[in-house]
């Protein structure tokens, strides 16, 4: 064989054993990628994203979008060929696992923890909210789990509403451990719940013998109380297969348009993300790049970007959205008073 012919093989072959090693070595890298976008003045699954009843709601247009983004799930073991190709892609965004999947975090324990947040971002965004419209909103103290394997086990449910223990009023989270650990192990201790679903006064006495705390040796019972708010009407968001808590502001300002007169985007398409608390505070979130391109390619205008987030955002806008900076629910309700006004200068961009 030629000596050119030989070098040739050669190196085709050893391309293609390097090609084949990159193929086999698995590299600690997940993928994220633009997700689904939500408009939460409209419908998903032929159900509106938000719904309200016990209270009069007003007709609405435009958008107002949360954006979600994709992952690859805990167990997928990316090699470095995928590495290498997401590395060069526009529209994804290679990221160590451990940013995703924190201490070896699992499938299932990632998605609880996503279904936890979500439900607490719209507890709070419904807070906030109403708070913003000056609706009075109340506080329960709640069941929020119940320990595998602890005497609460078949007694007690997440979603029971604590009333007393013992006789004493709980108004607070902090009460329930004390008034436990009054007791001795092996004694009795009883709860005054209502259980998910019933009113104030169908409450139910629950006894628990409590058992001897593995840490502590004191007496316990075995949930995790927590607290929830009350509202004057139901507001319910119908979203599945979603979680994590950065749509709080989204969800907060879907929920001021339906409940007030005054239309929100006057028909333009704005979206945004960023977490937010009982008072209207937003909260920096994760994904800002991959969320940026969601919400363009859904047609978005205008995208709400929380403060922390901004300078990342800038970095990588896409071509055609505007960013605008944003700190509280108040200053959000502000910033589209003036995209409906048309003064977009007073807009606080990123770069201011």
């Amino acid at each position: 064989m030629p000596r050119r012919s030989a070098t040739m093989l050669a190196s085709t072959m050893l391309l293609i054993a390097i090609f084949c090693a990159a193929v086999l070595i698995k590299v600690p890298y997940s993928e994220m990628s633009p997700g689904p976008t939500y408009n939460t003045l409209g419908s998903q699954g032929g159900q509106q994203v938000i719904t309200i009843s016990g209270h009069r709601t007003y007709p609405t247009s435009g958008n107002l979008n949360m954006v979600t983004v994709e992952v690859t799930n805990a167990d997928y073991r990316m090699n470095l060929v995928e590495a290498i190709s997401g590395w060069l892609q526009h529209a994804v965004a290679v990221v160590p696992s451990n940013t995703l999947y924190p201490s070896g975090q699992t499938e299932q324990q990632s998605e609880q923890q996503n279904a936890e947040e979500f439900t607490a971002s719209q507890d709070s965004a419904k807070t906030a909210a109403l708070k913003d419209l000056g609706y009075p909103v109340g506080s329960e103290v709640v069941v929020s789990a119940v320990v595998e394997g602890s005497p609460s086990v078949g007694k007690l449910h997440a979603g029971d509403v604590i009333v007393a223990v013992d006789g004493t009023k709980v108004t607070d989270p902090s009460q329930v451990a004390p008034l436990v650990t009054k007791h001795q192990p092996g004694q009795n201790v009883v709860f005054t719940v209502v259980p998910p679903g019933k009113g104030a006064g169908d409450t139910q006495q629950v006894t628990v013998t409590t058992g001897k705390n593995p840490q502590t040796g004191k007496a316990y019972v075995g949930i995790q109380p927590d607290v929830e708010h009350t509202f004057p009407f139901n507001i319910n968001i119908n979203l599945g297969d979603v979680g994590g808590p950065s749509a709080g502001l989204m969800f907060s300002l879907g929920i001021i348009d339906k409940l007030q007169p005054t239309n929100l985007t006057d028909g333009k398409f704005v979206a945004g993300t960023g977490t937010i608390d009982d008072n209207g505070i937003v909260g920096p979130i994760g994904g800002i790049s991959m969320k940026m391109i969601a919400a363009r390619n859904a047609g978005a205008q205008y995208f709400f970007t929380p403060t922390d987030n901004c300078a990342e955002a800038a970095s990588a806008t896409p071509s055609g959205l505007r960013l605008i900076k944003v700190d509280t629910l108040a200053g959000a309700l502000d910033d589209l008073a003036d995209i409906r006004s048309g003064d977009l200068s007073a807009l606080p961009g990123c770069g201011k």
